[in-house]
């Protein structure tokens, strides 16, 4: 069984600042090949499909969504997606316990 990944509150409160879903965009998540690892991330803002799997804030976050392709939530079961504040900027990162290696750019994995 595939357990979908999960979202922070920080991650859907960060949506919910820049008003992701007042715009009817959610943040897709999606895997594709590439990358200097051999699979990377793709994290955009875009409008949901019908075969989307579709995660939705509450609280402070509530309206929000993530949105994964089928295609890619193999590669996301028991992930997180979070948001970070660093000195070198602020992200949405992915912790992917699938993953058994990653590039320092924090985009790119291998499985």
């Amino acid at each position: 069984m595939q357990l979908p990944p999960n979202v922070t509150d920080r991650a859907f409160a960060r949506l919910a600042e820049i008003g992701a879903n007042a715009q009817g965009q959610a943040l897709r998540v999606a895997v594709e090949g590439g990358g200097c690892s051999g699979f990377q991330y793709e994290i955009k803002l875009d409008e949901p499909t019908d075969d989307d799997l579709v995660l939705e804030g509450s609280g402070e976050g509530a309206g929000e969504k993530v949105i994964v392709d089928t295609v890619s939530l193999p590669f996301l079961t028991g992930a997180t997606i979070d948001f970070t504040e660093e000195l070198i900027g602020a992200r949405f990162v992915i912790d992917n316990p699938n993953a058994s290696s990653s590039c320092g750019c924090g985009t790119s994995f291998s499985m």
